[in-house]
């Protein structure tokens, strides 16, 4: 008889204020391995953030049902549990923010915790800030899951200046080091280079059902990417459970909603493009120099301590030229962008022209941001604090670009136009919610939506699809392909998924840590 991990029946989630999910029945048993699915805003995310006690979420038995289904809730890892997720991640980088203390050092610049402080907190839970590492902690690169993981080179850089998937790889490192016996996976392949996707799926398939090894579960809505040793699904919509059984099963419904699904995407695709021209009503585009150099970059080299980032780029972005920005992890590909958008100080040490003038010569941020449209995963951290923004707010404040309207009034012609791309972006009756309500990929979407609102010249997308469903993921690719064939919007566009890549992209920018030159200019 198989033993029982986890058992949630007749029961409900909820939080301090309101029932998320109002009846659930679930169970975990040994030698299964469960992916947890359902598009974004249906309930997945809610019920692996109770699972792990996160959010402030909890699951709470119901009254025992008419038919005799008691309320009841179990779980045998309940003080052995760790998430890796994007949610997580956000979360941490926000903390960094937060604890911050440039301001008050001498120096200058408070470089956080690095990625050995934040593991051997794991390791060493009495350790506090500005306490000494044990010896220990030093060698760490010797433990198994920092090599799988690959950051051995990177545990010496503070959290706040990894790319999002550094960050990924040093929380899943941790969270294998940490010996909590139940980890939840939600999203974990976002943001991830080829070479580390295929590192944790082969991590993923080979301990997966393997006794001695943390129990995993996996939260993820995109199937073609689902492991070999996924045995169970279950599934959730509009916060109700949709499908809990084998994955057989499973892969049975997806096949029939398949066949009925296909009539009306086209359709879909239509009213959608449809929308959007009634939106895009922006200048001509024989108004526009077609051959304009918008940023110019001359032997541009960036790096701090021993770490060199960026060496001796040159690149030039023209009106009209469609860039792909490509590399592993950690190879420059956040910094090349945040020296675009000034958000990067480095801008200034180096010969820089954004729309014909360099950086430094006078020009202030919000000088160059008014033409600017940008999705980033410093963007997202930073509307997260103010998770208490209205999803309308958050639309406007892409016509201010600012984060949030602090309290300035909207014009009548703001409302109206922002009320149009939520609904294009199916948010309609949806602009009262809380920016901080939403899920992580509904949050995305939200601010894809804010960066294309006032038509930008320049379109920044670092990662755009981070922690969307399939159904928003192939709506913002779409969204993405008509703003790269109107003519007014340039985009950059930074993914490691070559099914994101757009036909428009002719130019393509690539990377190369550890190599010389490190860069490469591609144009197709």
């Amino acid at each position: 008889m198989c033993k029982n991990f986890i058992t949630v029946q007749n029961c409900r989630i909820e939080n301090n204020r309101d029932v998320l999910i109002p009846n659930i029945t679930w169970k975990l048993n040994e030698g299964e391995v469960w992916l947890v699915t359902g598009p974004n805003g249906s309930g997945k995310a809610d019920f692996l953030n109770a699972l792990a006690g996160n959010s402030g979420l909890k699951i709470t038995p119901n009254e025992t049902l008419l038919n005799g289904d008691q309320g009841l809730f179990s779980n045998i890892f309940s003080d052995s549990t760790d998430v890796v997720s994007l949610e997580r991640a956000a979360r941490l980088i926000q903390e960094e923010r937060e604890n911050d203390e440039s301001d008050y050092l001498e120096g200058g610049v408070d470089h956080g915790r690095t990625g050995r402080v934040f593991i051997a907190q794991a390791l060493y839970p009495e350790l506090k800030k500005g306490m000494p590492l044990p010896d220990a902690a030093f060698h760490i690169e010797n433990e198994p899951a920092i090599k799988l993981c690959g950051i051995e080179k990177i545990l010496g850089r503070g959290l706040k200046y990894m790319s999002t998937g550094e960050i990924r790889r040093t929380l899943l490192a941790r969270a294998l080091v940490s010996g909590k016996k139940f980890l939840i996976l939600s999203d974990p392949f976002a943001g991830l280079d080829v070479q580390s996707r295929t590192i944790l799926l082969d991590f993923f398939d080979s301990i997966a059902r393997k006794k001695g090894f943390p129990q995993l579960i996996l939260g993820m809505e995109r199937w073609h990417e689902i492991p070999d040793a996924i045995t169970h699904v279950l599934e959730f919509r509009d916060k109700k459970v949709s499908y809990c059984g084998e994955r057989s099963g499973y892969e049975a419904l997806l096949q029939e909603r398949s066949k009925q699904g296909a009539a009306d995407e086209e359709e879909k695709r239509q009213n959608f493009k449809d929308g959007f021209e009634e939106l895009n009503t922006t200048a001509s585009v024989k108004d526009l120099d077609s051959r304009e150099v918008l940023v110019e970059m001359n032997d541009v080299n960036v790096g701090w301590d021993d770490h060199q980032v960026l060496s001796h780029l040159n690149w030039k972005l023209v009106r009209g030229e469609h860039w792909l920005v490509r590399g592993p992890n950690g190879s420059g590909k956040t910094t090349f962008l945040e020296l675009i958008t000034g958000d990067n100080m480095q801008v200034f040490s180096n010969d820089i022209r954004i729309f014909g003038n360099r950086r430094g010569s006078g020009e202030t941020i919000w000088d160059i941001k008014k033409r600017l449209g940008i999705v980033s995963y410093r963007m997202h951290v930073e509307y997260r604090m103010l998770g208490g923004t209205s999803l309308l707010a958050v639309i406007i404040s892409g016509f201010r670009d600012s984060i949030g309207l602090y309290g300035e009034t909207p014009t009548d012609l703001e409302i109206a136009t922002a009320k149009k791309w939520l609904a294009l972006g199916g948010f309609e009756g949806r602009e009262s919610e809380s920016f901080g309500s939403l899920s992580y990929g509904e949050q995305r979407a939200i601010l894809i939506l804010r960066s294309a609102v006032k038509t930008p010249e320049i379109l920044i997308l670092d990662e755009p699809c981070h922690g969307l469903d399939e159904q928003y993921r192939s709506k913002i690719l779409q969204l993405m392909e008509l703003i790269g064939n109107g003519g007014t919007t340039t985009m950059l566009h930074v993914t490691h998924d070559p099914s994101e890549v757009l036909p428009c992209e002719k130019h393509i920018l690539e990377l190369h840590p550890n190599e010389e030159p490190m860069w490469k200019i591609i144009t197709l």
